[in-house]
This record gives C-alpha cells, structure tokens and sequence, in this order.
C-alpha cells in the first residue's frame, strides 16, 4: 500500500510510476481542452474573416476618425482615401504644429497596421499634440488606376492636409510603411514642393541590394525567370492581381513560424494568447486586391528593374522620377532583424544616387537613418516597444529634423543618465522623454561597409532584368491572348476563393458545418479549465517536439535558401546567358547613375550664388553661421536634440521681430551651412558685416551662440577654439567695420 502523504519523496519522484500516471492524466486532459479551445480560436477568426470580407472598407485601425477625401471622386479615381484620425478625449491638437499623414502599404494585406493599438505610429503622433492624418484604400481597385494615379492622388491629399493647417510651421509630415515608402518618396520625388519631411519604416528601395546568404527574396525574380509569372497571374484574374500572393510569398520565407510556431503558440499558450492572435489575424487575413497593370508596374520597375533608385523612371508627362529632387529630410528606419527590408535594401539607394558626400551635401539632401539591432519586419509598425521609443524620438524632434544641414546622419538614442538628468536640472527640459536622440555625422562608406552586391552581382540581376523582359514579351505574344480568352470574372472569383491563404479561413469558420457543436464544447471547457503544471514531464516533452519541429523546418529554409541562391548565381552569372540578353561582360564597372547635367549646373549655379552672398544678412543669420562653423568642427560630429531645443527656447526673431518659423529657420540655416561648405574662411571673415555695432546686442548674441554650442556640455578642442574665433569676431566693433557699414548705407553705422 502506497501512502497518500504528498511529502513523501516517492511520490513526488518524476520517476515514480504513480506520479507519472498522475502527471499524464493532468496532461492529456489540458491538451484536448486546449484543442477545443484552439479550434474556436480558428473558427472565431475565419469567421471575422468571412465578416470583414463582406464590407466596403474593413481596417484594423483603432482610433475613431472622419473621411476628409475619397480618392475614387478625384477626376483620375483611386481606390484611396484620406482620413483624420481624431484626437481621444482630453487631448487638444495645437494648431501651430505640423501635420503628420500615416501612409499604410498595399502589399497584399488591408490598410490600418500604423493604427492597429494605442501605442503605434498614430498613437504617437496624437499624444504629441499633432494633427493626425492616414492614407488608407479599399480591398478593391478601381478599373483602369495606375500606380502614377495614387502618385497624383496622394499629392492631393498631402496638398488638402497643408490647407486645412495654415497656422502649422512646417510642412505635413510623410510616415510610409513598407511599399508605401516608396511610393511617397515617388510622390515626393514629383512634388518636392509639397511635402516636410519623409519617415521610411521599413520601406525597400534599392530591390538588388543586400548580402549573400542573407536576402533569399531578392533572388525571388530571377527563380521565375522574371516577372512574366507576373502577367500570367493578372490574366488568371481577369485584369485583377491576388494580393494573397504576395501575403503567401512573405509566409514562404519563414515556413518554421507559418506552418507550426504561429499557430502552435497559441495553442500551447490558449488562455492568454487567444484574443492576440485574433487581433493580428484580422489584418493579416484580409488580402486586397491590385489592378494587373498595377502589380506589373511594381515588379517590372521596382522588384525586378530596381529603377527607382536609377532615375529611370518616367510619369506619362515625361517628368524623371529622381529622388534626388527630393528637398525634405528623409528618415529611414530600418532592422538587421527584417528579413524583408534589410538596411541595404532600405539604405542602398542613397549609393546608386550619389557617388561621393560632397555630391550629397551640394544637392542639397539630407537623410537620416536609424538601424534597429533585432525587431523583425511588422515590428517595425506594430511594436509597443518601437512605437514608445523610436517613432516617439522621431515625431518629438521632427522640427529640428527639418531643419538639418544636407548630408547623412544616424540617429543615436542614448538612454539619459545622471549627468545628462543634473544638466537637465540646470539648463531646463531639453529633452523629453526617456532618451536622448543625437544626429551623428556619417559619410557614404558608412553604408558601404553594411555589405552589398559587387560588380558582378550587379551585373546578375542586370541580366535577370533582361532576361525578365523576354520573358514577359513571349508570354504577352504567344500565351496571353490564349490565357485571356478563357478566362471570365467567374472563373477568376473562383480562382481568388480556392486560394489556400482564404481558404484556411473559410474551412476553420461556421461555414463548415464540422465545427457547429464547437462553440458550446468551447464553453463549457472554459468552465472546467484544468492547465496543466509547467513542471509536467508530458508538457516538457510537447514543448521538445515542438522545438524540433522549428528546428527542422528552420534547417529546409537555410537548405533551399542557400539551393536558390546557388542557383542564381550559377545561372545569372553565365558570361553566355549575359551576352545572349545584349550585356557586355568586359567586366569591372561599377553600375552608375546617369547624370543630369540641367540639374547639375542649377547646383552649381546656386552654390555661386551663395558664395557671393556671405556679406548678406543680419544679426540672425550671424548667429546661425556662427553656430553652424562651431558644429562642422570634428570634436561636434553630431547634431543633438538638446542644442534645438536650446535654440527653441531663445525664439529667435525675424528682421521684422517676429518669432522665426520652423520653415524659415530652415532657409536660413540651410543657405548658411551651402556658405561654409563652399568656401568656410570667406564665410567666418565676413560674420562682423551681419552683427550691429552695439556692444550689447553682440555680447547678447555671442551669448546665444555659448548657450546652444554648450547645452550637450564643455567644449573640447577644435570646437572650443573655433568659439573663442566667434568670441573674439563677436567683440566691439571696429572703426574699420564702422566705415565699411558707412560705404554701404547702414543706418546704424557710427
């Protein structure tokens, strides 16, 4: 007889077959309790599904708004819209501060991932008081829209928002996720004009780049012979693309997670997982859809051409797609942990475009970039952690953004310590928040040394662009017109539903009449849950199964990533096939951006001009040089959010004594940093023309100058003896400067 003492070490011995009978039971009641459970989780979200794929506009946003534009009104209808997104109780929009406009991607998937939870990009933007605007579409394309219509659409939008916030001091402000980065920097790239800075979360450009053994989904064109598979599937849709392919694409890279972890989590972790998954799904089950021409354009010009970030794209006006025309700063954020957008592919176009950093400071672009060490693609969009931290730096500092001197940047967040919370005491909040966000000055090898295609990669996907072309053109000659002919909108409905994607909705919903009972099972399980003890040696075991299981299929993904990338290589860099597709092989060029020569001399000629106009302005623009020639010193590589705000604070003023503008600041700041970079010492001998005479407003100005240079701390170095120059320059005024101010007229000339 076995005593029922449960201090007795033989029961509690795992090895104690009573135990393990004991332990078994606990177990398999559990699991078959969250089965029934898992299953009502399924037909819960295939019913949602089925739910949101009856309505006109299903979203996952969870912010309350109001239609301002709908772009399927416009005199070249997309199936666009614009909407703003209204502020929670309690909270005031300031109606000085810019705009900012949320732009979701149409990359297969519904609109609304920048607003799916509180803490998110929108989230963000309304608890820093700004307005806030989102560019969403419906699962339906108007016939006949091009991706050049959204282009047009989306400047209408972005011109509508500026409208309706004339008081704002800055230009609305641009977020794109993922493909919808590339398609407001096109916006852009047409309406330099028109837009404040631009915010790329995870948004790929250069659709070549990135690093053997790393990026298998660039290699995606070339392992179907190019994009004619593309046309096929626009037939096969009677003028319409299935965006669950392009969903199904995404869940091929990671087979582990869409065959067995996804699902499995939420299975092993039923009681608190469940409505999570739920939440995720509704965005991520709802595929949309795409005109063929649409899709064609994007894989023929982006994934495959990789034009964007040549310059060789045209509108139908004949208008160069350059980004370079861009005028606002352009923030990219990006992930070493995105399998999707890796940073080359999010940073790589910045090295098609210019060849050297004096070629990127003369054309006027600054661009800002910020790698995260590990979140995946969505987490980019979708993470408390990144909302919280990033996007919030982002949105807080994106006046002082606007304002940067042309060149490239990485933005740096460093957590506040004591030193930085004591001078914070001393000087004033300069800072909100739990970081301290920093500019760093970097130059184009920075970029080069995350790794990249050689010369001969460039030339493979050169080669599958070619080879892509002929592909397609006896596709669309010899099979097209038979494909079409018996193809009809039934037969291509049909072809959407028997997708697997929909059909795993469809199949796990009440649609099955296999799951009627499920729900009532569901619920009394709920009122008789037993979870079973994590020490339980049955559960361990289920949890090694289940690691063994990813293992496995994590070890088919490396297999088959590496096969086609072998294959690629092998096949692309045939010096036959390249000659065959009219490529010359005589080797070691560089792929190059070809030149704009009217663009060019408008650079040149406006550097001319500023240099012959660094005896023009006033007390205001002094400042600014001053601070400008105490930055560009090594020791102030680095641009921090503490010297902005200490600028902020002093309000300067306009000729006319008004505060300055976010938007003026920046003409002014600009034109004085083209004055130093064009000849630095002309620009620093002609400061004592810009400053009055009076002793008391220099010694008040070179105080402004000490206050900002010093509010990140002490001067070392170069940069201290560069503000003693400005100390000695912003001394009295000397008779010589007194006749020179009587030469030219000025009134406050002794």
């Amino acid at each position: 007889m076995v005593s029922d003492d449960k201090s007795n070490p033989w029961l509690n011995w795992p090895g104690n077959p009573f135990n393990l009978v004991q332990q078994a039971s606990d177990y398999w009641i559990d699991a078959a309790q969250r089965s029934v459970l898992f299953m009502e989780v399924l037909r819960e979200r295939g019913d949602e599904r089925n739910h949101r794929a009856e309505q006109t506009a299903p979203h996952v946003l969870s912010f309350k708004f109001e239609v301002v534009m709908d772009g399927r009104h416009l005199e070249r209808p997309v199936n666009y819209g614009l909407l703003h997104i209204l502020q929670p109780d309690g909270i005031t929009p300031d109606p000085s501060k810019r705009p900012f406009i949320v732009f979701d991607p149409r990359a297969g998937h519904g609109p609304g991932i920048g607003g799916m939870k509180h803490d998110s990009e929108i989230g963000v933007v309304l608890k820093a008081g700004h307005p806030c605007y989102f560019v969403g579409f419906t699962p339906h394309p108007v016939p006949g829209q091009t991706i050049e219509d959204v282009c047009r659409a989306e400047a209408r939008f972005i011109a509508k928002v500026a409208e309706l916030h004339p008081e704002a001091d800055g230009k609305p402000a641009l977020i794109g996720n993922c493909q919808a980065g590339w398609q407001i920097m096109m916006t852009s790239a047409l309406n330099p004009d028109l837009v404040g800075p631009l915010v790329l979360a995870g948004a790929p450009l250069s659709y070549w780049a990135g690093v053997r053994g790393k990026n298998p989904l660039r290699y995606l064109g070339g392992a179907l012979g190019g994009t004619w598979m593309t046309a096929l599937a626009g037939d096969l849709g009677n003028g319409i693309f299935d965006g669950a392919q392009l969903v199904e694409n995404f869940e091929k890279m990671n087979p582990s997670n869409t065959l067995w972890s996804k699902n499995y989590h939420v299975y092993s972790k039923i009681d608190t997982e469940a409505q999570r998954f739920l939440d995720f799904e509704k965005w991520w089950g709802n595929p949309v859809l795409l005109n063929a021409g649409e899709m064609q354009y994007i894989a023929d010009s982006l994934f495959v051409g990789n034009r964007l970030s040549d310059a060789a794209l045209l509108d139908s006006d004949g208008h160069r797609i350059d980004l370079r025309n861009i005028k606002s700063p352009i923030v990219v954020f990006c992930s070493w942990g995105d399998d999707i957008t890796p940073p080359q592919q999010a940073l790589g176009w910045v090295l098609d475009l210019y060849e050297d950093d004096a070629a990127l400071v003369a054309g006027g672009q600054t661009i800002i970039y910020s790698m995260h060490q590990s979140i995946g693609h969505l987490g980019i969009f979708v993470s408390a952690s990144v909302a919280n931290k990033e996007h919030e730096e982002f949105t807080a500092a994106m006046d002082m953004i606007d304002i940067m001197p042309p060149g490239l940047y990485e933005a740096v967040f460093l957590d506040k310590d004591e030193e930085m919370l004591q001078a914070e005491i001393a000087a004033g909040d300069l800072a909100a928040g739990d970081y301290v966000m920093r500019f760093e000055r970097r130059n184009l090898e920075a970029l080069r040394a995350l790794g990249g295609n050689d010369v001969a990669d460039e030339r493979r996907f050169a080669t599958v662009a070619r080879v892509s072309e002929i592909n397609k053109g006896l596709y669309q000659t010899f099979a097209s017109p038979i494909v079409k002919s018996l193809v009809t909108e039934a037969t291509a409905e049909r072809l959407r539903e028997a997708h697997p994607l929909r059909m795993r909705y469809t199949m796990f919903s009440s649609k099955n009449p296999l799951l009627n009972k499920i729900p009532e099972l569901a619920e009394k399980v709920r009122a008789e849950r037993r979870p079973v003890a994590q020490d339980n040696i049955f559960l361990q075991m289920q949890e090694a199964w289940s690691k063994q299981i990813v293992d496995a299929l994590d070890r088919y993904k490396d297999i088959r990533d590496q096969a086609t990338e072998n294959i690629f290589l092998g096949v692309y860099g045939s010096p036959v096939l390249q000659a065959l597709v009219g490529l010359n092989t005589d080797g070691g060029k560089p792929r190059r951006i070809g030149r704009d020569i009217a663009r060019e001399a408008a650079i040149t000629a406006n550097r001319a001009a500023l240099a012959l106009r660094t005896k023009e302005g006033g007390l205001t623009e002094g400042i600014i040089r001053a601070l400008l020639y105490i930055f560009r010193s090594p020791e102030m590589s680095a641009a921090d959010e503490r010297a902005f705000a200490a600028m902020r604070q002093l309000r300067l003023r306009t000729s006319d004594d008004k505060v300055m503008s976010v938007t003026l600041l920046k003409k002014i700041l600009r034109e004085q940093y083209l004055m130093l970079q064009v000849d630095e010492e002309a620009a620093v001998n002609d400061l004592p023309l810009l400053l009055p005479e009076e002793p008391e407003a220099r010694q008040e100005a070179l105080g402004i100058v000490r206050q900002v240079a010093g509010a990140t701390g002490t001067l070392t170095g170069e940069a201290a003896t560069r503000l003693e120059r400005i100390a000695t320059i912003f001394g009295p005024a000397t008779p010589k400067l007194a006749v020179v101010r009587k030469k030219k007229g000025d009134p406050t000339a002794a």
